[in-house]
């Protein structure tokens, strides 16, 4: 069993740091949660209750640089967040979980191939250009993506790098801003697994704790990290999640 703890720790720090960088953190924290022994709908939920921290602090670290998209404001894309999640987080107590679960390769796979083709094989566009969605199809984007962050969260990262990026935002930028979205479309549903589940707070406490220690490595590298270097490295992970993902399902 403590070789089990450990594993979980260890997965932790890395999630917390891949989550700062381009999301994804759950898919490592969540089969680390299985290895200990949970089932799988108490994995999700301990998941995204236990990354929750490490969220908040991330985006507190990299405050600096959230910005608004698509011509719209910071504050809206919260509200976005903050309902979407909450219908999420209902949706997953009170339906099954193994739809969403299927949909989320096929998910993460289209995130990572809108990223890659937006970063490596569209025409650059100055730095003026209007962004390439309007301000109805980002505000449809992050409305479905908390929905699903608070159904299942698996990929919201990377997905919300998608969008960003398309509603005109440099990478670095929309890293940061995604880091904060992600830390608030899990408010609602912390809170609502909070009261409606039991859960075991040691395991959140361990995976919380690394998580928060490894997000602050991934916000030290998303500031300072080459921004061609930063672009290889979230579509790699996209790919290696998305394989990894249609292995397991």
């Amino acid at each position: 069993m403590h070789l089990a703890y450990l594993v979980l720790i260890v997965t932790a720090f890395i999630a917390g740091a891949q989550n700062a960088l381009a999301g994804g953190g759950s898919f490592l924290t969540f089969p680390a949660l299985l290895y200990v022994g949970l089932d799988p709908r108490a994995a999700n939920i301990t998941s995204t209750i236990a990354l929750f921290p490490g969220q908040i602090t991330t985006s507190l670290a990299g405050r600096s640089l959230v910005t608004g998209a698509a011509g719209l404001s910071v504050f809206t894309l919260v509200w976005l967040s903050v309902i979407g999640g909450a219908i999420g987080a209902v949706l997953l107590l009170a339906t099954p979980v193994s739809v969403f679960t299927h949909l989320v390769p096929y998910l993460v796979l289209f995130a990572t191939v809108v990223f890659a083709w937006g970063s490596f094989f569209k025409k650059s566009r100055a730095a003026d250009a209007p962004p390439q969605i309007s301000p109805r199809k980002a505000m449809a984007a992050q409305f479905c993506i908390a929905v699903y962050g608070g159904y299942f969260g698996g990929g919201i990262g990377i997905l919300m790098l998608a969008a960003l990026t398309a509603a005109g935002l440099a990478v670095r930028h929309a890293g940061a801003t995604k880091n904060l979205l992600a830390g608030i479309i899990n408010v609602a549903a912390v809170v609502i697994f909070v009261v409606r589940t039991k859960v075991n707070w040691t395991i959140i406490a361990c995976v919380a704790i690394a998580a928060i220690i490894g997000g602050q490595l991934g916000v030290f590298l998303l500031r300072r990290i080459n921004e061609t270097v930063l672009r290889v490295a979230i579509t790699c992970i996209g790919i290696a999640l998305t394989i990894g993902l249609f292995v397991r399902s």
